[in-house]
């Protein structure tokens, strides 16, 4: 008889355990930098909101430094397209050769600050760019922020566009930023992140742009990157999205609480973006950085010299999307 009890607790048991792991269900997040960066932190959030109020049952496990597609960031979206990840906290830099929609955000000074930027990610824009993407068969579900992107060198104070003539400056690999730093004179040189910082070290690169939260991480100033420039000239929001294929297993419940998650997962990380941003300046200063912090006619200067950038590249990102995004910065 207690052998039959004994057999019948095991069972039960094994039954429990069995249920418990079709229950339980985990999923691969990318994102390019750790979370040292907000950048990171902001997928880990959204992976620990998301372990809290499914209570366990749905482990999002997160793969920093793009080494899922073997540090190529270019390629995250392709990878996320076909399966071979499942979620990802993306840059609209680094999907726009996929989503040419996405270089909305890349054109030189289209915006001045964070207002211009909600105006277009909470207005209609920001639902247009959200289409182009689940047009390719991601499900975008919440915005994030990696920052506006400032300008460093290593040889000189950047002041106005004659200041650029034949630095070598390191960009990612998107055409536009081609564009526009061939429109500055600059010589752009692309290349990944992982292999930018060996680039600065040797001298191979003169400069770099990025957000102040990248170059006070990563401490860029450590390879001869002595001089700042606060331009603003483009921000790169991060989008929290799903694969479609993953999405559409997910009963309704759970596409609401990732939905959810991801929404307050990129508030918390927007703030804490933002709110940093006084405090890295000052401690980049204080390592001994040259910051330079242009007056309004030195801004209009790179302004008037960028204009070919925007007429040439309306076309391919859509004169709709353009249209209603300067719309909304005009309307705020």
């Amino acid at each position: 008889m207690k052998l039959t009890r004994c057999f019948t607790v095991l069972a039960v048991a094994a039954t429990l355990s069995a249920s418990f792991s079709a229950a339980a269900r985990e999923y691969s997040v990318s994102t390019v930098l750790s979370d040292a960066f907000p950048w990171g932190q902001a997928a880990q959030k959204w992976a620990d909101l998301v372990e809290e109020r499914s209570k366990g049952e749905i482990t999002l496990r997160v793969y920093p430094n793009a080494q899922l597609v073997a540090g190529d960031q270019t390629k995250e979206f392709s990878a996320m397209r076909s399966g071979l990840i499942d979620m990802a906290v993306g840059s609209t830099i680094n999907w726009s050769p996929q989503v040419p929609e996405l270089n909305l955000f890349s054109l030189p000074f289209l915006m001045t600050d964070s207002d211009d930027l909600d105006a277009i990610t909470q207005g209609e824009a920001g639902k247009q760019a959200f289409d182009a993407i689940e047009k390719r068969g991601i499900v975008p579900l919440a915005w994030g922020e990696n920052g506006f992107r400032e300008l460093s060198n290593s040889v000189k104070p950047i002041r106005t566009p004659a200041d650029l003539a034949g630095l070598k400056i390191r960009v990612v690999g998107s055409p536009l930023f081609q564009d526009t730093f061939t429109a500055l004179g600059a010589n752009p040189t692309q290349m990944s992140w992982a292999d930018a910082k060996p680039a600065l070290t040797t001298g191979a690169v003169d400069g770099q742009e990025n957000p102040l939260s990248v170059f006070d991480v990563a401490r860029v100033d450590q390879v001869g990157q002595k001089y700042l420039t606060l331009w603003h000239y483009m921000a790169d929001p991060l989008i929290f999205a799903v694969n479609q294929r993953v999405w559409k297993q997910l009963p309704e419940a759970d596409r609401e609480l990732l939905r959810q998650a991801a929404i307050d997962a990129g508030k918390w990380e927007i703030e804490l973006s933002r709110s940093g941003e006084a405090k890295r300046l000052d401690d980049i200063r204080a390592r001994g950085v040259d910051v330079v912090e242009l007056t309004a006619e030195e801004h209009e200067a790179f302004v008037e010299a960028t204009r070919s950038v925007h007429q040439n590249w309306t076309p391919k990102i859509g004169a709709k999307l353009v249209d209603a995004a300067r719309t909304a910065i005009t309307a705020e």
